[in-house]
């Protein structure tokens, strides 16, 4: 099954947050899950991340499948959008990674789980 990863728990694990961390090795010692990140999530942190920087990122994102951005997605990504912007305030990210996770099937792992108020989206709080 796939583990979608979310763009905070990548930010905080970079920041050095030990609970990223703590959270990220005991998913992968599960070995029930492939590691996967949307490529909004990974756009998210190469974008911003600063030149001294690029290595010890490259080398962390390395450890994701990165899911593609495919039209069946971006469609789905603006249907979710229109739905649950006004109300849950949904961005265009979270919207494309849930298109991505209803697509593809797995579980999100994120820290707001508010921003993901699909019904039938498989998501956990990854730690509180």
């Amino acid at each position: 099954m796939r583990a979608y990863i979310d763009a905070d728990i990548l930010i905080w694990h970079l920041r050095g947050e030990k609970k990223a961390l703590k959270f990220l090795q005991e998913l992968r010692k599960k070995r029930e899950y492939e590691m996967w990140i949307g490529a909004m999530q990974r756009a998210e942190v190469v974008f911003f991340m600063r030149p001294e920087e690029e290595y010890q990122t490259m080398m962390f994102l390395s450890q994701f499948n990165t899911a593609p951005l495919t039209q069946d997605v971006i469609d789905h990504g603006a249907e979710l959008y229109r739905v649950w912007n006004k109300s849950h305030g949904i961005d265009i990210n979270d919207a494309l990674l849930a298109a991505t996770i209803a697509k593809t099937s797995g579980t999100l792992f994120c820290l707001n789980t508010k921003h993901y108020p699909i019904p039938g989206l498989s998501v956990q709080r990854a730690w509180r």
